[in-house]
């Protein structure tokens, strides 16, 4: 008779993890889609269709990959790719960069659960290097350009993210409202810094993932910027533009609590959201680029094997079976 661990099972699966995931960025995309209009729709439309047939080539190639096609993986890689694109990317830039996510970010390794490294933020720097010029092409939203929604080819007026304007200018035009609800330039995942707040606090309150990664983020960015800032206020923007501007509150939300790719304890998750905080201040303050959060995503999820070495919980029982062999 072969036994058996017990387990706790709370009837959560990998599905209904993805798809409450999805739920909760949907507010900000769809904000993001009325504000830029039919060009983001039709992105955010291109990045998800090639998500599932790019999962589906693979499933096909590789029938012993891990996961499948509806779990709703891909089509989170895919919404988070596509939130942290430009709203107006050329449609095959947006579907080159799916097809990196999941096949090279991905599959490559195994399919669910394998990848060292997030899909969509690998995707995203692909992308960032190689096509520089049209990853860093912003417009106003409709609302704050004209009161009507883009049409398919129009580029309207385009210029600089707040945090990309303060790189290059060393001033800052703040619109705290603007950043809050929606109506500032950015990518879609930056535009609306309360929705992406609220959904990310009905996942914890949901507990899809625990406060540890999110707070750890959010914590390691602020307070060093906060003290910087303080002495020299020149030097970078103030810490409520360094939270509402750019990808910080969606990297510590939805792309930081990656279970694949972040720690398995409560302590190494602090020391992972620490670090990559602490790393997106260091990028946005002394790098070429203004924002920074893809990189200090990516440099931490080869940090997880080291920090889960360290931070991993001690098996039970595992000490008095060692004082018993001594």
């Amino acid at each position: 008779m072969t036994l058996r661990a017990p387990h706790a099972h709370e009837g959560i699966s990998i599905p209904t993890l993805m798809f409450k995931v999805i739920l909760a960025l949907l507010p900000a995309a769809l904000l993001g889609v009325l504000q830029f209009g039919v060009p983001a729709l039709l992105l955010l439309i291109t990045c998800l269709l090639t998500a599932v047939l790019c999962e589906g080539l693979c499933r096909k190639l590789n029938p012993q990959a891990e996961g499948r096609v509806n779990d709703g993986a891909a089509l989170l890689t895919a919404l988070l790719l596509a939130m942290s694109l430009p709203p107006h990317l050329p449609l095959w830039l947006g579907a080159l960069g799916t097809a990196i996510a999941i096949l090279f970010g991905k599959q490559i390794y195994g399919g669910l659960g394998q990848n060292p490294f997030n899909p969509a933020m690998l995707a995203r720097v692909v992308l960032l290097i190689a096509f520089p010029v049209q990853m860093t092409h912003w417009v106003d939203p409709a609302a704050f350009y004209d009161g009507h929604w883009y049409t398919a080819g129009v580029d309207g007026h385009s210029g600089a993210t707040l945090l990309g304007g303060f790189k290059e200018s060393g001033h800052l035009s703040v619109d705290q409202v603007g950043q809050w609800l929606g109506t500032a330039r950015g990518s879609l995942g930056e535009t609306s810094a309360l929705l992406l707040v609220l959904g990310g606090l009905w996942l914890i309150w949901q507990q899809v993932f625990s406060w540890h990664v999110p707070a750890a983020t959010l914590l390691g960015a602020l307070v060093p910027a906060t003290l910087l800032w303080l002495i020299n206020p020149v030097l970078l923007p103030d810490p409520i533009s360094q939270l509402t501007g750019g990808g910080l509150l969606l990297g510590a939300f939805f792309i930081a609590t990656d279970p694949v790719t972040s720690p398995t304890s409560n302590r190494g998750k602090l020391w992972f959201g620490a670090g990559l905080g602490f790393l997106v201040f260091i990028i946005r303050t002394f790098g070429n680029f203004p924002e920074g959060v893809a990189f200090a995503v990516l440099i931490m999820n080869g940090a997880t094997p080291l920090i889960d070495h360290f931070t991993r919980p001690t098996i039970y029982g595992h000490k008095v079976r060692k004082e018993e062999q001594a």
